[in-house]
């Protein structure tokens, strides 16, 4: 399976999967940036996915749908927002793509209707977990959110997270204002600058490294519970207070 990167508007990114003769778009907020790469590589689209409704994610779907004939697979259950969508999607439908399932997860909290794309090895999670941090709560709270995410904590840590915008190194400050002793957050934040210097995507990360450094997965952090003043909170209300500062930040 070949997956491709493609930075559309200011930070968002859109993916193409090739797998075989089969092409799937992921959350394309444009149209151009993709046809682009598709001409730059050759590849014909059969299907675009859509993790949640948001414009910046959706933007491209008609002109992409029309262009090249190409099936739209999103949430099912927000099947209003979604456009030109032709296959819903939830947890018990699942999908197939190039012979193989595809686990279907939803996430709603960022949105009520959010869900994750697992295919193969690879995540593609919207804007639900990015990489060091995680979506807004627009359309839920933070009970909801955090059971989202540890529903995305129990795939394998080798799991590649294809998020998406490129936040990765802002996230990171906020990050380490909370937890300044983790040391694996100190080392991945060497790499995310080097990267940003470089104007390479911090993209893919990984669930286990997702576990050792996003403040968003670590509520159980004693330095975390330390910084907020929450050492005997339940996990999910810890939560809610690192998203809260985190909206402030």
């Amino acid at each position: 399976m070949k997956i491709e990167i493609i930075p559309c508007l200011e930070d968002n990114y859109a993916y193409l999967i090739k797998a075989g003769e089969h092409c799937a778009v992921v959350d394309p907020s444009e149209a151009a940036p993709v046809n682009a790469a598709l001409d730059r590589l050759g590849w014909e689209p059969s299907f675009i996915l859509n993790t949640h409704h948001h414009i910046d994610h959706v933007g491209g779907n008609l002109e992409l749908k029309k262009e090249y004939g190409a099936t739209i697979v999103g949430p099912g259950k927000d099947a209003a927002r979604i456009p030109g969508l032709d296959v819903g999607v939830d947890e018990e439908s699942g999908w197939e793509f190039a012979g193989e399932k595809v686990r279907v997860l939803e996430v709603p909290g960022h949105t009520r209707g959010a869900i994750t794309f697992v295919i193969g090895g690879n995540a593609f999670t919207g804007d639900t977990l990015f990489s060091l941090g995680c979506g807004r709560l627009f359309e839920g709270d933070a009970p909801t959110m955090w059971a989202s995410l540890s529903k995305l904590m129990s795939l394998p840590n080798a799991t590649r997270i294809y998020c998406g915008h490129e936040y990765t190194e802002s996230n990171g400050r906020f990050a380490l204002s909370l937890e300044p002793g983790n040391s694996a957050l100190g080392a991945r934040m060497t790499e995310v600058k080097n990267a940003r210097m470089e104007g390479w995507p911090t993209l893919p990360s990984t669930m286990g490294q997702e576990k050792k450094t996003n403040p968003f997965l670590r509520p159980d952090s004693w330095e975390i519970r330390k910084a907020l003043g929450m050492t005997n909170a339940d996990d999910a209300d810890v939560f809610g207070e690192i998203r809260r500062r985190k909206d402030n930040f």
